[in-house]
């Protein structure tokens, strides 16, 4: 458990050389592109300087506007600034990466990025088509292509050097394990839903044994009521620190050893979930034995993510 006030300046290092990712991340799951470019540059303003894109949220754009005006009017530097976005489950074809990867650079007006996860193990349909669907409505997975064939392809992406660092998100361990184990570059960063209700203990052992970031999604529990924000021991730890349940949380996911992302949607939001600080032994051990257990997200088990509604591809 980390001695350091300043909880919400921690940084956790990547292995292979790829610098540190900020513990503290912001998440640009946001559907309307105007709350989009506010939110981002309200998230920068407030200290945030890890934001989690992806291909699939149609938001691309927005979030590299926001970045690029943002760090503009703040002097802060590119490299300062830790951006990771995802490879889609349309484009697993090992020649369809590449070009994904340069899509997504071009839309955040970047010119090279910190992490590119792939977005989930599914492979679906390639093509434009995100949500390719048959005739009675149920998703068109490719057969075609494996997780490790996809993650070859990510791992020439580092050896063109404009991408730093790769991973994979929503995966088990079991899915895991192969892949650590063929990769020729390791993944550096495994993004899960995590919480007190979903704690991923042996996925967060197995990454700690092999020096990678797990990267908690949901951490406040994507807004589910009743739900964490209304535990009663979260509640009563806040009540006695003086602190809000969220910044509660937030510093339990950093304590244990994870990176996180939270998604405030205003400037007093983006500040509050930004000042955490560390919490007392007692209060932090109280978190780790919670017996509540809840997934929110069954995104693990189709490749279809619980919290982006289905829509047509623009």
């Amino acid at each position: 458990m980390t001695e350091s006030p300043e909880l919400r300046m921690k940084r956790l290092p990547l292995h292979h050389g790829s610098g540190q990712i900020p513990a503290l991340g912001f998440g640009t799951l946001i559907p309307d592109a105007a709350l989009t470019l506010t939110a981002t540059r309200d998230a920068l303003e407030a200290g945030f300087r890890h934001f989690d894109c992806a291909e699939r949220y149609r938001n691309e754009r927005e979030v590299g506007e926001a970045l690029q005006a943002g760090s503009a009017a703040s002097g802060i530097a590119r490299e300062e600034i830790f951006v990771t976005t995802k490879l889609w489950n349309s484009n697993h074809r090992p020649e369809r990466v590449e070009p994904a990867f340069e899509a997504s650079l071009a839309r955040l007006k970047l010119s090279y990025l910190d992490l590119y996860l792939i977005h989930t193990p599914y492979a679906f349909q390639p093509g434009d088509e995100q949500d390719p669907r048959d005739q009675d409505g149920n998703v068109i997975y490719d057969r075609g292509v494996t997780l490790l064939d996809t993650w070859r392809a990510m791992e020439a992406l580092v050896d063109h050097g404009k991408c730093r660092a790769i991973g994979l998100s929503d995966i088990g361990l079991n899915e895991l394990i192969p892949i650590y184990e063929a990769a020729r570059i390791k993944p550096a960063v495994v993004q899960v839903e995590s919480h007190p209700y979903l704690p991923e203990t042996e996925l967060l052992d197995f990454c700690n044994k092999n020096g990678i970031v797990l990267l908690a999604f949901a951490p406040l529990g994507h807004g589910m009521k009743p739900g964490l924000l209304e535990d009663p021991v979260i509640s009563a730890i806040a009540t006695r620190i003086g602190k809000t349940p969220a910044q509660v949380l937030l510093a339990w996911a950093v304590q244990r050893g994870t990176a996180l992302l939270t998604t405030p949607k205003s400037a007093a939001r983006a500040r509050e979930n930004f000042d955490i600080s560390v919490l007392p032994e007692d209060a932090f051990n109280e978190i780790n034995h919670i017996q509540t257990r809840q997934r929110l997200n069954e995104v693990v088990k189709t490749g279809v993510p619980g919290f982006i509604p289905r829509a047509k591809s623009a």
